[in-house]
């Protein structure tokens, strides 16, 4: 379960952050998770869970958007949202097409006090 050590990442992360803020104490983490990540938004919430006790981030919810796979048509120009895994252009039925959002997990915002 590689989610514990993204969990562990990202509270390092939110310390970090908070000590150039100089605040004390974070209450919400908002993070994007793309669907091609290989990230399991449920196990990394759990992992949060766990991981977030005795740091700055002990009382701090994390809010995690998935987002669906949005790509690029190298042939008719369109951009289009995946909710599927089937790499077909919608407007065309084309097959050659460029991944725009979807692959990474981005810590958005953080909401601290």
């Amino acid at each position: 379960m590689h989610e514990l050590s993204i969990a562990q990442d990202l509270i390092r992360l939110c310390e970090k952050n908070a000590k150039e803020q100089n605040t004390k104490k974070i209450v919400a983490v908002h993070i994007k998770i793309g669907r091609l990540s290989g990230v399991e938004a449920h196990y990394l919430q759990s992992a949060f869970d766990v991981c977030k006790c005795e740091s700055i981030c002990e009382d701090a919810e994390l809010i995690i958007k998935v987002q669906n796979i949005v790509v690029s048509c190298q042939e008719c120009g369109k951009e289009n949202e995946l909710s599927k895994n089937e790499f077909i252009c919608p407007n065309c039925g084309s097959q050659n097409l460029s991944v725009i959002d979807g692959e990474d997990m981005q810590l958005m915002r953080l909401e601290m006090i």
